[in-house]
């Protein structure tokens, strides 16, 4: 009896089922037996005909055309195409539907899920398999060959040699770019494959050609393509400029398939044939100026097999001329690298720190240097800030004494400044204050602007800084002893008359007296 599974366990059975996968990769997948799997998947409409799979039975290699759950048709369903009787095959009426699926990827397996799910198909998926082998057979994969207009296309690749270089065994990087249409070819020894290094050899290549191609067809290597993707690839910036620079568009090939750019893969094996094996060079310079006169000597002067023309000279009289002028000046030379943007809103940069807009904080950017700036874009490569290069250990922008981005100079004078727009008098006490304090009153200042302004006015802080200013008074405290003082002097009524108070007149006789006297 099989085992009675969870119903997330027969769920994912299902869905691993619809995706292709074979029996025996769903039990390893599931960590359960294989039979207990088939007993929770569907049986095909025709397995009446079709012996029941056993616990050894096997299908073909996954993504083939074997049978995923292991059945094996012993006889072939009425109408289904056999090899001795030549009967027409039940999938004949869904031949271009079946070709459409085939080109798409598809196995076997999937189209005849496809065409019971779509089509009502009543066949067994023997029948399927048969027709679908049968279709392979009479239609292998076909390689095209292409053939490119003058000053279309350039095929670039890399290849890596080992050669002795300063009496050195070391590996170099040649860098192969061809003109599709007449195979006119540069070749340049580099040591590295960084993105500086590339964009610099296919400069020298256009500049060799004396032009620039409509196309730029490349293999996947990193120097130029971040992320592969044959319809959409993205491209590293800095290879992305160039090409805009040059007005050449890129086309990356799909991965794993050299025969997109067959042309400069030959060639790669031409130079290291004919130019490179068995010698020796001093320096770099040195190789490359070989490789240099081996293109003019060598690889222009031959009868290329395919053209059946003069390499050099079919170049000269026929391609050159149509291949897109040079701009005036060359590529910039900069330096560039993504970085991640730190909670201060700086970024680190040659080991100093450039600040971005507080919104790309915890987001990554990419940073270019051309000699002069530090320029930044955001990852659509949209300008985002832009700042003159800094000293190892700077930051372009910091928060000094107060919380203030300038020096404590420039602060004084800033909060001076808005004091003076109180009125006169708290101008004058300002003044006075950093005269007497210095660096110290920039705390009383920020204090007067942003406790005591709001509270009490201009009216009464003046009032209180003209009084402080005349008792030399230039503490904080001091400023709130008199706006906390009365605005005006209290009127005190007096007594004409009083007991012990003597009449005016009397103190008139007593003067008349003294003077008498």
């Amino acid at each position: 009896m099989a085992n009675v599974l969870p119903m997330t366990k027969r769920e994912a059975i299902r869905a691993l089922h619809e995706r292709g996968y074979s029996q025996r990769k769903i039990a390893r997948e599931l960590r359960i037996h294989r039979d207990t799997v088939g007993s929770y998947l569907p049986k095909p409409p025709d397995s009446s005909n079709c012996n029941t799979p056993t616990a050894g039975s096997e299908g073909l290699e996954e993504g083939g055309e074997g049978d995923p759950e292991g059945s094996k048709c012993t006889t072939p369903t009425t109408g289904s195409e056999g090899t001795e009787s030549g009967q027409k095959s039940a999938c004949e009426p869904y031949r271009e539907l079946i070709e459409s699926k085939l080109a798409t990827g598809l196995h076997g397996m999937r189209i005849w899920q496809d065409l019971v799910s779509e089509r009502g198909f009543d066949h067994g998926y023997e029948s399927v398999k048969r027709f679908v082998r049968k279709l392979k057979a009479r239609d292998p994969q076909l390689v095209h060959r292409m053939e490119c207009e003058p000053g279309e296309e350039a095929q670039v690749d890399y290849g890596s040699v080992w050669s002795r270089i300063g009496g050195k065994k070391r590996k170099i990087h040649v860098l192969r770019v061809t003109l599709s249409h007449s195979r006119k070819g540069y070749t340049e020894a580099m040591p590295r494959q960084d993105t500086e290094s590339f964009v610099r050899g296919l400069e020298n290549a256009f500049r060799h050609f004396g032009g620039v191609p409509q196309l730029l067809v490349l293999d996947n290597l990193k120097a130029g393509v971040l992320k592969p993707d044959y319809y959409d690839p993205e491209l590293n910036p800095k290879f992305a400029s160039f090409c805009k620079h040059y007005g050449v568009i890129a086309l990356p090939t799909r991965p794993r398939t050299p025969e997109h750019k067959g042309k400069v893969e030959s060639n790669i094996r031409y130079v290291k044939e004919s130019a490179m094996k068995g010698k020796e060079f001093a320096n770099l310079a040195e190789l490359n100026q070989h490789l240099r006169e081996w293109e003019r000597s060598v690889a222009d002067l031959r009868i290329h097999g395919t053209t059946r023309k003069q390499v050099g000279a079919h170049f000269e009289d026929v391609e050159k001329p149509l291949l897109k002028p040079l701009p005036t000046d060359l590529f910039a030379s900069f330096v560039e690298g993504k970085r991640r943007v730190h909670r201060d809103s700086h970024v680190e940069f040659d080991r100093a720190y450039y600040d971005v807009p507080t919104e790309y904080i915890g987001r990554e950017v990419w940073v270019r240097y051309d000699g002069n700036l530090v320029r930044l874009f955001n990852l659509q490569m949209e300008p985002i800030a832009i700042h003159a290069k800094r000293e190892a250990g700077q930051f372009t922008r910091v928060l000094g004494c107060g919380g203030s981005s300038t020096t404590v100079e420039q602060s004084l004078k800033e909060w001076t400044r808005q004091a003076a727009k109180i009125g006169t008098e708290t101008g004058l006490w300002a003044k006075g204050l950093v005269d007497t304090r210095e660096a110290a009153g920039l705390r009383v200042l920020m204090g007067l602007i942003n406790q005591l302004l709001p509270r009490y006015g201009k009216t009464g802080v003046e009032r209180a800084c003209g009084q402080a200013r005349l008792h030399g008074q230039y503490r904080l405290r001091d400023l709130k002893h008199w706006l906390e003082q009365p605005s005006e002097q209290q009127a005190f009524s007096f007594l004409s008359e009083h007991e012990i108070i003597r009449d005016l007149a009397d103190y008139g006789k007593i003067a008349g007296f003294e003077r008498g006297n």
